[in-house]
């Protein structure tokens, strides 16, 4: 019932920047919680940054200072700045997201985008 998109990924050059963006699309009554994760080859999938409803923010260690989460809950989209990047930032990034649809029936669930490509050369 909602599907998760994401874009803004490509080839930087390390110490450049990117700005992600997430778009919710669907039959969407509200969305809770939303997320970045991202996961690199032969590695897991590890959380970057989380944002509530309310505005509340996380962020991982490896990226806090150089990277500002954000969301515009009236058009259910959410986007990640990230600074200074670094060859180690590269990685698929996806898109997480809590959301409530009501039709056809009440549904809480979480989903995940297809993911968008970060690759930082040195």
């Amino acid at each position: 019932q909602v599907q998760l998109v994401e874009s803004g990924g490509g080839l930087v050059q390390a110490g450049g920047s990117l700005r992600l963006s997430c778009a919710a699309r669907g039959n969407i009554f509200e969305i809770d919680d939303m997320a970045w994760y991202r996961q690199a080859p032969g590695k897991q999938r590890e959380l970057v940054a989380a944002i509530s409803s309310g505005g509340s923010t996380n962020y991982a260690d490896s990226v806090k200072g150089r990277c500002t989460i954000s969301r515009d809950n009236a058009r259910n989209t959410m986007s990640l700045q990230i600074h200074s990047l670094k060859p180690e930032d590269t990685a698929v990034y996806y898109c997480h997201a809590y959301a409530v649809t009501r039709v056809p029936e009440v549904r809480h669930a979480y989903y995940w985008g297809q993911g968008t490509q970060v690759t930082v050369s040195s």
